[in-house]
């Protein structure tokens, strides 16, 4: 018999993947650059679930490119640019842990997740550090990640979103708008 843990149930951590954040490089076995097909082995290992591809075809082309991919019971959605993997969100509710410098990023209060890039960027160079994007949702500059967030019922957590470093010329339109929305 299943039982139905409700809308808005969290995973605990101990019963997540644990990965780790390589800053502009990947998180866990995902790296940036990698194909779809790249990424499915990775994760062939980790899940049964089998990526789900949004694909889309340029007006004067005869191909269709994978331009996202979810995991939505593991918990993550991919973000291609040129079938190569350009940005990697973590759902707060599901997906794996991932930590950087000792902190865990995932389904967090955001205030006080903040709060460690508000002190961790003052031990390093506040200015080229902490990032804020619209509605007030910080990045970090050096660990290439926007703390996003997410609805779990009635209050917000943390969700992750990563990216490498050509992000940072324009990172408000490197991936979908849909990307910085608070997440349901």
């Amino acid at each position: 018999m299943i039982m139905f843990k409700g809308w808005w149930h969290v995973v605990p951590d101990e019963e997540r993947q644990q990965w780790l954040l390589e800053p502009f490089v990947g998180v866990g076995p995902l790296r940036f650059g990698m194909s779809p097909g790249e990424v499915a082995d990775a994760m062939s290992g980790l899940t049964a679930e089998v990526e789900r591809h949004t694909r889309r075809r340029e007006v004067d082309a005869n191909v269709y490119t994978v331009v996202e991919g979810k995991y939505p019971e593991f918990g993550l959605h991919l973000y291609y640019r040129d079938e190569q993997l350009a940005g990697i969100a973590v759902d707060a509710l599901c997906g794996p842990q991932v930590s950087a410098d000792g902190a865990a990023l995932v389904g967090r209060v955001p205030s006080v997740l903040e709060k460690w890039m508000l002190d961790r960027a003052e031990a390093r160079s506040p200015e080229d550090e902490l990032s804020y994007m619209s509605a007030g949702v910080p990045g970090s500059e050096s660990l290439g990640v926007v703390i996003n967030v997410q609805r779990e019922g009635d209050r917000l957590l943390t969700r992750p979103v990563f990216f490498p470093t050509e992000a940072l010329d324009d990172l408000s339109h490197w991936l979908p708008r849909d990307t910085w929305e608070i997440h349901g």
